[in-house]
């Protein structure tokens, strides 16, 4: 069986050259059992992507908590937590959504919760209240389900419209050009958008969805339990955590 390999959750352009080196020194940490793919696989578009996730002979990925939460990738197993402790809403191997609008509206600017707060949300009264929201899928965890948990609604009811951009960072570009009002990003992403993305300048974050588990390396059904537990041992070993449980 040939093994693949994709890490594509932050894989924007500019960050390319150091996603290909946290694989290069992946496989340099697992030796030559199992022999691991030389390169990784960039799928071409949503559907490709979907597929590779659902291939049993992936074996190592990244995905997100949403579709896993929902049953849409059966067969993976959940092997390690990134940590996010280095960006502004990131707490270890939780995460936060941060709520973007455009500097200059009547929104408060509200700085990311100190991990001593607790892992509660942080938004503000009628936030999507008269508002168009930009959301990049509705199985995303950083982007609809976490805003949804934290309103205890669909968002789709609370805003005045919906825009799915297919992305967090088109949904980060339509509110900047002001096709939408709002959208929630998750914190490594707003980061990554605030190096690369010019447009990031014209926004301010105006909310925090409570901390959740962020985005786990996994791999497919076809890894034999000796080598899922030295790819988890490798993974932590590189400085993530076990798999998260997201607080009651």
């Amino acid at each position: 069986m040939t093994r693949l390999a994709c890490l594509p959750m932050y894989d924007w352009p500019e960050e390319r050259a150091r996603v290909d080196a946290l694989w290069q020194e992946m496989r340099h940490r697992m030796g030559t059992d199992p022999v691991l793919p030389a390169a990784l696989t960039r799928p071409a578009d949503d559907a490709a992507l979907l597929a590779l996730w659902r291939n049993p002979a992936l074996i190592l990925g990244q995905t997100c908590w949403g579709p896993l939460s929902l049953g849409l990738l059966p067969g993976l197993t959940v092997l390690a937590q990134p940590d996010y402790s280095d960006v502004p809403g990131g707490d270890g191997p939780f995460y936060r959504s941060a709520l973007l609008a455009r500097a200059g509206s009547k929104d408060t600017p509200a700085p990311a919760p100190a991990p001593e707060a607790g892992q509660g949300d942080a938004l503000p009264d009628g936030l999507l209240s008269s508002k168009c929201l930009a959301f990049n899928a509705r199985h995303s965890l950083s982007g609809w389900l976490a805003l949804a948990r934290d309103l205890g609604s669909d968002p789709a009811a609370a805003a005045e419209s919906v825009l799915e951009t297919g992305s967090h960072r088109a949904a980060i570009r339509a509110v900047a050009a002001g096709r939408a009002d709002i959208a929630a990003v998750d914190c490594r992403t707003w980061a990554l958008a605030q190096q690369h993305e010019p447009c990031a300048r014209a926004l301010v974050v105006i909310g925090w969805t409570a901390a959740r588990p962020g985005l786990p390396f996994v791999t497919g059904a076809a890894t034999d339990a000796s080598t899922v537990a030295r790819l988890r041992e490798v993974l932590i070993g590189m400085g993530c955590h076990p798999p998260a449980r997201e607080n009651p």
